[in-house]
């Protein structure tokens, strides 16, 4: 059986109110408004300071390094207090994991913050592999990226799992399979296309 790999904003986790609230925190410092949570989900997936570079736009103004480390040392400090498992995740993983299928995680957020965050909602034990943005010099859509968490499982066949146009084209770089997540924040991107956790687990059974 292929090892599964997730995304996880948007995938296992919504953790889209978390980030909006440090998000405005940032803005706020420098006396810009607030942005709505609805604004702020089709700002993630291609790491915190894409984010931020969004997000300042939006207020008609740019990012700076310094409003980047604000940002990380700000969400780093406390990344779970509205952030929660999408339903049936840790259901799904409990039968995967049984399976004998090995797990990572790759995501563009930052890799401590990732780490809190697993560890906070019980998921750590899943994973054999967890791959931050951080992690290597390479971010999704890089396939390199999604390469890197293969290479820490040793295995060469998996299916990846995301809700994020960057999730499909890091598994097409490497010819591997992809299942869109419609759950999550990203628009669908041609790939096979799950609404519910139950239907995930099927989808993972027939490719095999």
């Amino acid at each position: 059986m292929r090892a599964v790999v997730f995304d996880l904003d948007g995938t296992l986790i919504d953790a889209a109110p978390d980030i909006t609230a440090v998000v405005n925190r940032v803005l706020a410092a420098d006396g810009l408004p607030a942005l709505a949570v609805a604004e702020v989900r089709g700002m993630i997936g291609d790491g915190a300071k894409s984010l931020l570079d969004r997000a300042f736009a939006a207020r008609g103004a740019t990012a700076e390094p310094r409003h980047l480390a604000a940002f990380v040392a700000d969400y780093q400090a406390d990344p779970v207090r509205e952030t929660i498992c999408y339903s049936g995740v840790e259901a799904a993983l409990v039968t995967l994991q049984g399976q004998g299928r090995p797990l990572g995680v790759c995501t563009n957020k930052p890799i401590g913050p990732t780490r809190l965050i697993l560890e906070k909602l019980g998921l750590t034990p899943f994973f054999a592999s967890v791959i931050g943005g951080d992690s290597t010099p390479y971010r999704k859509p890089d396939p390199r990226h999604l390469a890197a968490v293969l290479a820490e499982m040793e295995v060469t066949e998996a299916i990846m799992v995301g809700d994020h146009h960057n999730d499909m084209l890091a598994a097409a770089g490497l010819g591997l399979e992809a299942i869109f997540c419609a759950w999550g924040y990203g628009e669908v991107k041609g790939a096979y296309t799950v609404n519910t956790t139950l239907e995930l687990l099927d989808r993972i059974a027939e490719i095999g």
